[in-house]
This record gives structure tokens, C-alpha cells and sequence, in this order.
């Protein structure tokens, strides 16, 4: 077992919100594809290969740290995963619009063959991964594990594939609560099995990313998203990893959000980062929140987005800078070093 170590590093004294030198940078999952080093090694094995072969996975993990100069790692994997170790069958077509589930979740005896006992022992390859990257790494900076939240998982597996009016999975919710709420159940606990499993095989912090509870309206969004998050959060074996929430497009329950045990925030571009500190952060550290596309503009437009991110935010400590969400895959790599070269020479000026 490898113990999450002291917080010596910027990144997860951010976390903890005690004081750095300056904002640490790092990014969200898809930061891998933009990488002409990525894209060659996905060139010999496709996406679910990639996940499930430990020593493929770790190397794309470190790629951004060693060629972009992130302050943290995040493990190459996909929340899609989990739904697969509970015995659903998951494909993944190249360039036929993302991953699906064949037999998607519509019926109480759907709900009734997912597998909650044995689903983390599927997922070995996952743990396998944190520790060769965690060597590879070599402490040079943290790394994440992380999860999706039990909503947005939910949302995949009732649909059968990448969302997009919600039709089943708000049926499910509108028409059939207790059906739900059993499948959220189910989820949850899997999902807290899993994450602590990651920080037992290395991962010095966690992540769980909710990117569709914001289709949610606020009262649905606290029954059918945040009650399972929480639930998770007080469920996790921690051994000293700070746990980071994000939720997409959730700004209306900003403080409920921070008050659901996280350590970390996360932020998306439409939320004012001032404002959200003056609302939470004084009892959470805060992550983002700069929209992702403006890595396609010029460099001094890159500059001055950034600037705009710390000036709102101000001085003192407890904020990690990262994008609002995910870089797309046709990012370009200089404009994503000029970001963050960016962040590391004009946060010195607020710390």
C-alpha cells in the first residue's frame, strides 16, 4: 500500500487550504488528447484497451505533467467503468459518437441484476494504474483519482449513450422516484468502494465529477444528485485525500455544495469566482474556473483570461486554477503551455 504523503506540495496545500506560493495548475480529465504523444499511443490501442492496460494508462497519465508542466496528475481512466464492473456492457466505436450501452437500464429488474458485491474486483486495472503512475510520478506531483457522481453515471446507463434531452433518466425520476433512488443507491455505494480503493492504492486526492446535475432543477438536483454525493464523501476511507466536487452548471446550489464535506469546489466558466469565494470560500478551497475554448485565441487573450480568473479570486490561498471544464481534443499545445506558464507567473502576484 503507498500512503498519501504530507502536504508538501502546492497542490494539495491548496487543497487544505493552507498557504502556497502561488496557485498551483492542473487540468481536468480530457487534458490527454490534445497531445500528439497521446494521439500515438491511442493510434495502437483503442480507448477501452487504453483503460484496462495499467502500464498504457500510467504513461498517458504523466504525459501532461512531463510535457506540459501541470502541478498535479489525474488517472487516465473513464467513469464509465463502473457501470461495466456492475455487469452492463459497455461499447466504445471509434468516431460513432462515444461510448454506449447496448442494454441500457429501463426496469426495476435492470436495477435488480446490477452487481454492487463484485464490482470493485473488476476494476483491479484501475488500481494496477495509480501505482505504476504514482512510481512513475515519483512524487513529483500529487495524483487524483476520481469518479463520476452516482446522478451522471446514472444518466449514461438509462440512456444508453451521451445524453442529450435526458427523456429516460428524467422519466425515471418523475415517474418512478423509488426506482431511482434504487439505482442511486446502488451507485453510490459501488462509488464509494471504488474511490477508496483508489486513495488505498496511491491516489493522494479524489475527484467526483457530476458534469449533468445541472440539468437538474435545484430541488431535484439536492434529492437526486447531492444527497448521493454527500452520502459518498461521508462513506469514503480518506487516509488524509482531500475529496474535490464538481458540478456542472450547478451554480445555484453553490452552497449546499460546499457544505457537502468536499474540500474542493470546482467551478465552471459561468460562475464568477469572486463571488462564489465571498459565498464558500471560507470553509473550501475553490478549483477553475476559465472556459476552455479560449485556448484557441492568441496568447495575450490567454494571458488576460487568466489575469481576470486571479484578480477576481484575489489574494490569499485555497484556490487550485484549472478550466471550467475539460481541453477538447483540438486544443493547441502551446496555447495550452502558454495557459499554463500563464498561471504560474502572474499568480505570484496574489499570494
Amino acid at each position: 500500500m503507498i500512503q498519501s504523503e504530507p502536504a508538501n506540495n502546492l497542490f494539495l496545500k491548496a487543497c487544505r487550504r493552507e498557504e502556497v506560493d502561488r496557485t498551483p495548475v492542473w487540468f481536468m480529465r480530457q487534458a490527454g488528447r490534445y497531445l500528439p504523444e497521446y494521439r500515438a499511443i491511442r493510434a495502437k490501442a483503442d480507448f477501452l484497451t487504453l483503460c484496462k492496460t495499467p502500464d498504457l494508462a500510467a504513461e498517458v497519465t504523466v504525459q501532461p505533467v512531463d510535457l506540459i508542466g501541470v502541478d498535479a496528475a489525474i488517472i487516465f481512466s473513464d467513469i464509465l467503468v463502473v457501470p461495466e464492473a456492475m455487469g452492463m456492457q459497455l461499447v466504445v466505436e471509434e468516431g460513432k459518437g462515444g461510448p454506449r450501452f447496448p442494454s441500457p437500464v429501463r426496469s426495476k429488474s435492470d436495477i435488480d441484476k446490477l452487481s454492487v458485491q463484485n464490482a470493485c474486483s473488476s476494476l483491479g486495472y484501475v488500481f494496477d494504474a495509480i501505482r505504476l503512475a504514482r512510481k512513475r510520478l515519483n512524487n513529483k506531483v500529487p495524483l487524483i483519482g476520481f469518479a463520476g457522481a452516482p446522478w451522471t453515471i446514472a444518466s449514461y446507463m438509462v440512456e444508453g449513450r451521451n445524453p442529450r434531452d435526458f427523456r429516460h433518466i428524467k422519466e425515471l425520476i418523475y415517474s418512478n422516484p423509488h426506482e431511482a433512488h434504487a439505482l442511486l443507491d446502488k451507485l453510490s455505494t459501488v462509488v464509494t468502494s471504488y474511490l477508496s480503493a483508489q486513495i488505498e492504492a496511491g491516489a493522494q486526492a479524489i475527484q467526483i465529477f457530476d458534469t449533468w446535475g445541472g440539468v437538474l432543477g435545484q430541488e431535484e438536483f439536492e434529492e437526486f444528485s447531492l444527497r448521493y454525493i454527500h452520502r459518498i464523501i461521508s462513506s469514503v476511507k480518506r487516509n488524509n485525500a482531500p475529496i474535490i466536487v464538481f458540478c456542472k452548471n450547478c451554480g445555484h446550489s453553490l452552497e449546499k455544495i460546499a457544505n457537502s464535506g468536499a474540500d474542493v469546489v470546482g467551478l465552471d466558466w459561468t460562475t464568477d469566482i469572486g463571488k462564489a469565494r465571498e459565498m464558500v470560500g471560507s470553509f473550501v478551497a475553490l478549483q477553475g474556473n476559465l472556459d476552455p475554448t479560449i485556448l484557441f485565441s492568441t496568447p495575450e487573450r490567454i494571458e488576460s483570461g487568466v489575469k481576470t480568473v486571479l484578480k477576481k479570486f484575489g489574494k490569499g490561498n485555497g484556490h487550485i486554477f484549472n478550466l471550467g471544464h475539460g481541453i477538447l481534443p483540438e486544443t493547441p499545445v502551446e496555447n495550452v503551455k502558454t495557459f499554463v506558464n500563464a498561471v504560474k507567473k502572474f499568480s505570484t502576484a496574489f499570494h
